[in-house]
């Protein structure tokens, strides 16, 4: 399973100088709304699933999964909970030193 620092790491590689730096510019501005996409991808993804599939085991719409994954909506605790059960998964939350 590949942890989403690993992914984000091989998505960033494959950017050019001018997509980095949108890239960039924008994560600044989403901040932890673009991480939570991020997460709730690699997870749907290590699960195997699409997101209809997925949308079918939450409860909820194809359209809901995609607006989080694209950062256009930031999900509840509660979405992140179906969702990490619906994977397979778990939630854990923490708080790190920056």
């Amino acid at each position: 399973m590949t942890s989403y620092a690993e992914y984000k790491t091989a998505a960033l590689a494959g950017l050019t100088a001018d997509e980095r730096e949108i890239y960039d510019q924008a994560y600044e501005t989403a901040g932890v709304v673009m991480e939570l996409a991020g997460i709730a991808y690699q997870a749907r993804t290590n699960a195997g699933l699409t997101q209809t599939q997925l949308a079918d085991r939450m409860g909820t719409t194809q359209s809901s999964i995609a607006a989080v994954e694209n950062g256009a909506r930031t999900p509840t605790v509660d979405f992140l909970e179906r969702l990490a059960r619906a994977c397979g998964a778990r939630l854990t939350v923490s708080i790190d030193a920056a």
